[in-house]
């Protein structure tokens, strides 16, 4: 069995990650973009959670500030050959958890910390952790 056999299961949870980030810039960006007075590279600093520009840049950059980490740790657990069936499975449960995320940030405008979005941050914190964790275990 080759590389791409061996850890399709995560290579299909990266491309849902990597998807998911592109919906949330298409989201972003339109929800911008029909923003009255709109200017192209700058959000609105008075804005807040209640706007759903604001939510839709939030959930984006948030995005953004994660798939670093998931993306560097998932292929350092493939290209040291960790356990093909546990770095699937916490690439989908992070896939998973951004989901959750994003249809949660776009639908409750709310400031309270914790918010329901939270839980699912820290699911997906927690997913890249283990990941992390099982690199490490895999290189000692």
């Amino acid at each position: 069995m080759n590389l791409a056999e061996t850890y399709l299961p995560a290579f299909w949870g990266i491309l849902i990650v990597i998807l998911t980030v592109l919906v949330q810039w298409v989201v972003a960006s339109g929800a911008k973009a029909r923003a009255p007075g709109a200017i192209p590279g700058k959000i609105d600093e008075s804005l807040s959670h209640s706007s759903f520009v604001f939510r839709a840049h939030r959930t984006f950059m948030n995005s953004l500030e994660n798939i670093h980490l998931l993306l560097g740790t998932a292929f350092l657990a493939i290209f040291i050959g960790a356990s093909a069936y546990w770095t699937g499975i916490f690439v989908w449960l992070f896939a998973a958890a951004r989901i959750a995320h994003m249809i949660l940030y776009y639908r409750i405008p709310t400031e309270t910390n914790p918010s329901p979005r939270t839980w699912f941050f820290m699911l997906g914190f927690v997913a890249n952790v283990c990941l992390l964790t099982l690199c490490v275990i895999t290189l000692i």
